[in-house]
């Protein structure tokens, strides 16, 4: 392969792994670069939804290995109001999910990415070359060593801050919503539980709601992720202490998971969460977003690897085209497929979020909520993004309802 590829992926997580594996098996020639060395940590739930099981799926990953822990479906709390629920049935997804650490997980996508003939190097930081607006080559440092290379396309996947996106113009919406998230691990003799478990009602030290979640995630390794994540549709957002919000989270899990004091084993860390695919532009003449880069992460709960695997392979695809017919202009179609594929159920997501920033109107709808299993059921299919292609029409009238929630208040709600 030549010093300068003519597609080359920046950043190793799932997005990026996903779009040189989907670009190497078409043929391209195609190199990834990872700033960090594999195996590298991420603050992740490290929850894989049906959604993202799909996608490991068709990339030949190996979901019968030791160190996947299969799950059936979640778990939820609202005060004392719990209820368990399978993932749904699907005619495309699985009915179950998994969760892995991120340092295994990234590791072994990209390793599946250079058996399709990807060339893959960590350690690799890459630092966009632009002139009058134009993205014109890629710096590649290695320490301290700087070669630069001019490939012909460049996906940016390197994550919710994306310097190398920010280089290049990408901006977030302030209008969007953004997340907070801190997470940490810790020993637990149900790790081996088969729900994911999420609080709906979450609480700071001195009682007050929280719009967002907490989780536990249980690991099937004597171990359990435990987090919280916090929404910014409430005023005062930006004065939230997240580890605050995490030791009051963890003080009032349900007593299964055996959590004390002695339980911490890693320390807990916490990471910003763009959403709603809130960061564009997504594509330029000779450059597009992909994964958390691009705001990829669904608002209802938080969840942005499977969107990364999708919107990798998604992005592969119009790489394709655009090296076989050069000019054509497919790479800025990407963005309109971005559009075509989410912008109506991100339309919801945030409109729910909205609504979740009335501590009264969420702890509204998830008390009513939890009390009718039908509609928690059809709430998960939609949270999860697991509607089928005959219901996703429904979507705009979830949409209309949630609006008229937000306009009128909870009241509505309680006497429904």
């Amino acid at each position: 392969m030549s010093s300068s590829p003519d597609v080359l992926v920046v950043g190793g997580g799932p997005g990026g792994a996903a779009s040189a594996f989907w670009l190497a098996k078409a043929g391209a020639d195609v190199r990834l670069v990872e700033k960090k060395r594999y195996p590298r940590d991420k603050t992740c739930g490290d929850g894989l939804t049906p959604r993202a099981v799909k996608q490991l799926i068709d990339m030949g990953f190996d979901l019968d290995a030791d160190d996947v822990h299969r799950i059936s479906g979640l778990r939820a709390y609202a005060g004392d109001l719990t209820l368990e629920l399978p993932w749904p049935r699907h005619t495309i997804y699985p009915t179950w999910g998994a969760t892995l650490r991120r340092a295994d997980l990234d590791m072994q996508v990209a390793a599946l990415a250079a058996a399709q003939g990807a060339t893959v190097d960590d350690g690799v930081e890459a630092r966009a070359v632009v002139a009058d607006g134009r993205l014109v080559g890629v710096d590649l440092v290695v320490d301290g060593a700087v070669e630069r290379i001019t490939p012909r396309v460049v996906v940016v996947a390197d994550g919710s801050l994306s310097r190398f996106g920010r280089a290049l113009g990408t901006h977030r919406r302030r209008d969007f919503p953004y997340g907070l998230a801190v997470r940490g691990y810790y020993a637990s003799p149900n790790s081996r539980d088969g729900f994911l478990e999420s609080q709906l009602d979450i609480r700071d030290r001195e009682g007050r709601s929280m719009p967002g979640y907490g989780w536990v995630f249980p690991m099937g390794d004597g171990t359990v992720n435990v987090g919280v994540g916090v929404i910014s549709s409430f005023k005062g957002w930006k004065e939230v202490n997240t580890s605050k919000v995490q030791d009051a989270y963890l003080a009032q899990l349900p007593d299964h998971w055996a959590i004390g004091p002695d339980s911490e084993l890693v320390a807990p860390t916490g990471g910003k969460l763009p959403m709603a695919f809130s960061v564009g532009p997504k594509a330029g003449e000779n450059w597009m977003l992909v994964g958390d880069a691009a705001g990829a992460v669904n608002p209802f709960n938080g969840e942005g690897i499977d969107y990364a695997y999708e919107t990798g392979r998604l992005a592969a695809s119009y790489v394709v085209e655009e090296l076989a017919d050069p000019g054509s202009g497919r790479l800025r179609a990407y963005a309109r497929a971005i559009e075509d594929e989410y912008g109506a159920y991100h339309r919801v997501a945030r409109a729910f979020v909205i609504a979740i920033g009335n501590p009264t109107l969420m702890r509204a709808l998830t008390r009513v909520g939890l009390r009718s299993r039908p509609l928690m059921e059809w709430a998960l299919k939609v949270m999860a993004n697991l509607l089928e292609p005959d219901e996703v029409g429904m979507q705009e009238r979830v949409y209309r309802a949630i609006e008229r929630v937000v306009a009128v208040g909870p009241d509505p709600v309680i006497r429904s």
